[in-house]
């Protein structure tokens, strides 16, 4: 993980007794079990849907969305929804705190992430996100074209494309300034005037007496030993999803003021102790 704020020091590692041993590797299976049938089971799919549908996706995405409601059943973890997601074509954006906030985002609105190009070839992560039908952009400014042409053609087909603004996941405890950057691709004239853009707001909260930043994953913290704490916690906390009124890209003079917009929407709706950058 990048990061480029002041990002304070992340809970200390706590030694995992027998029993939170015994809840992680339990609970570890069962999700492992469960991915790999999505995984499976969008491949076969995909294999009919793909060549009868193109970029539409109108089955595969039900089952992204059966493993993220899932994950959340196992871990014992309550997920909590507030709002409705749009129904209009166009693009979700939310602050970035875990790496949780894949299947917070997912378990209730089909969407698909847009990520950094490099995430394609990680291990394991790469081939879900391909299968679950991610966008990979490369941050060459050379190639600001070509991007902007891929997210059209995928907003046509009617995706909902999400992406997080603030560029790095944080401590959960505060929401960093939305870059503009990818906003501009939605001020595209092909496809501006038909789009839409719903800010979302999650929310996590820890379990009884534990460090607030609980399910945070940010800075130098490694993916196994906080995937392992997160699975090995005897009592959950848990995790409320805001989906805020969708707006639409032509009510904006520009991307700066879209995302400004997004950010107080996203900013409003945490708790007044994490509302700073």
């Amino acid at each position: 993980m990048t990061f480029t704020w002041n990002s304070p020091k992340p809970p200390a590692v706590v030694r995992l007794g027998p029993a939170g041993v015994l809840r992680a590797v339990l609970r570890g299976s069962v999700l492992v079990c469960i991915l790999l049938t999505g995984v499976v089971l969008s491949a076969l799919i995909r294999l009919i849907e793909q060549p009868l549908y193109k970029l539409h996706r109108p089955w595969t995405p039900y089952i992204t969305q059966w493993v993220c409601r899932m994950a959340f059943i196992v871990l014992g973890m309550r997920h909590e929804v507030q709002g409705a997601p749009m129904p209009h074509a166009g693009a979700v954006v939310a602050n970035h705190g875990s790496w949780l906030d894949i299947f917070a985002l997912n378990a209730r609105k089909r969407v698909y992430f847009v990520s950094k190009s490099e995430v394609a070839k990680w291990p394991g992560i790469g081939l879900l996100a391909r299968i679950t039908g991610t966008v990979f952009i490369n941050r060459n400014p050379k190639q600001a074209r070509a991007q902007t042409e891929l997210f059209e053609g995928r907003l046509l087909a009617r995706h909902k494309l999400l992406f997080f603004p603030e560029g790095s996941s944080t401590d959960g405890m505060r929401v960093l300034a939305f870059k503009s950057t990818l906003f501009q691709a939605l001020f595209s004239e092909h496809i501006r005037h038909e789009i839409f853009v719903q800010p979302v707001t999650v929310i996590y909260h820890a379990p009884p007496d534990q460090d607030p930043r609980f399910y945070a994953w940010w800075g130098d913290m490694t993916f196994g030993g906080h995937a392992l704490r997160v699975l090995a916690a005897g009592r959950q906390g848990h995790v409320k999803v805001i989906y805020h009124p969708p707006v639409k890209v032509d009510d904006f003079s520009d991307r700066k003021a879209l995302a400004a917009h997004a950010e107080n929407a996203v900013r409003a709706a945490m708790p007044k102790d994490r509302r700073g950058r």
